[in-house]
């Protein structure tokens, strides 16, 4: 029997079956990835998975060390080099400039001034005159090309002597990071040997890792990218809110509700929709969720001056679905995304000197920047 014959409408429904099948693969791996891993209950099991995933945020900060460390080594080469040939170039102007100056000392240019006085007249006078002008012009000249000289190579050799200090200490800290790993990776050894199915563990660990490096990560740095895109209108919102910014004529005072600051972050992204900040006892507290996603920061306020006034947010404690993560995912963050806040960009004339986050209120303390 011809099968293509008695049903002839078959073939183009094995054909739709097998591209509905094409396109719903994909869809259901994306699925799977989304969907957080069920945390244990057991305190021991969270911490083996929270030491796991801090093995895997270190090893991330020493490969961007090494990066780093690499860097800064090209950056030392170059700069040896460079003093290397400006102490070249510099001899010759030494010994000139060296010429110069003795000629003052001792007293070899006097007589070019004494031949003013031997001229005939007035045009010979100008000749001489043209003549001394020339020689003082070129020895100024040469004083100050070997002066900018100098200049330039004590500049890189300070340059070099700063670069090689921060070098020491890079390869300092990817000691110490890579001593915490290997200290993590015995600990968690010792957690999976000590545990009744090593072998699950293992498969819990491996897949809270590939779901913080495929969802988790991103969804940590998207949370952080909106805060720290809110923080750059902030000081429009002060200026256009009543009774936020006071003065007594000597000291400006800032002074926001927590309220008021959760409000302005959901009008600038939905992402703050599920996300609140409570200011209390010091701190700040930032905790949100969002069907399998929890996050919390909990950080301060501070004062820097350095490289240029600003209230800084120190973020001291970032947990992820119950699992705090390092100090070097912290800091990385930090350095990623700037959720500080500059007082110069509300009014220019003015310096935040005092910071304070007490009973539900962010209170800023400024003074006029003279």
């Amino acid at each position: 029997m011809n099968v293509r014959v008695k049903y002839p409408i078959l073939p183009f429904l094995l054909f739709i079956a097998l591209l509905f099948c094409f396109i719903a693969a994909p869809v259901a791996v994306y699925s799977q990835q989304e969907t957080s891993p069920a945390m244990p209950d057991s305190e021991e099991a969270r911490q083996l998975l929270e030491d796991s995933l801090s093995i895997l945020e270190i090893d991330h900060e020493i490969e961007r060390i090494t990066k780093r460390l690499d860097e800064l080594q090209v950056l030392q080469n170059e700069l040896q080099i460079m003093i290397q040939d400006m102490g070249t170039r510099i001899e010759d102007r030494r010994d000139r400039a060296g010429a110069v100056l003795r000629s003052y000392y001792m007293g070899e240019r006097d007589h070019l001034f004494l031949m003013l006085f031997s001229a005939k007249d007035l045009a010979g006078f100008f000749r001489i005159m043209d003549f001394y002008d020339i020689i003082i012009q070129n020895d100024r000249d040469t004083l100050t090309v070997y002066n900018n000289q100098y200049r330039s190579l004590a500049s890189a050799q300070a340059e070099a002597a700063r670069n090689a200090a921060q070098l020491a200490d890079v390869k300092d800290s990817l000691v110490k990071q890579r001593e915490r790993v290997l200290a993590l990776e015995k600990q968690v050894d010792g957690a999976l040997t000590a545990s009744g199915n090593p072998d699950a563990m293992k498969k819990l660990i491996e897949e809270f890792t590939r779901y913080w490096e495929n969802v988790g990560l991103y969804e940590v740095k998207r949370h952080f990218q909106a805060l720290a895109s809110a923080m750059e209108n902030l000081p429009q919102f002060v200026q256009g809110s009543k009774n936020m910014l006071k003065t007594n004529g000597k000291v400006y005072t800032i002074d926001i509700h927590e309220d008021d600051l959760n409000a302005f972050l959901r009008s600038q992204d939905e992402i703050f929709n599920a996300f609140s900040f409570h200011f209390d006892d010091g701190k700040v507290t930032a905790t949100g969720e969002s069907g399998n996603l929890s996050l919390l920061i909990e950080g301060k306020y501070t004062v820097i001056n350095e490289p240029e006034n600003a209230i800084m947010f120190q973020v001291d404690k970032l947990v992820f679905n119950r699992l705090e993560l390092p100090d070097t995912t912290r800091k990385a963050l930090q350095e990623e995304f700037d959720m500080n806040f500059y007082p110069k960009q509300l009014v220019s004339f003015l310096k935040a000197t005092e910071v304070s986050s007490e009973d539900q209120r962010l209170v800023v303390k400024m003074e006029l920047d003279l």
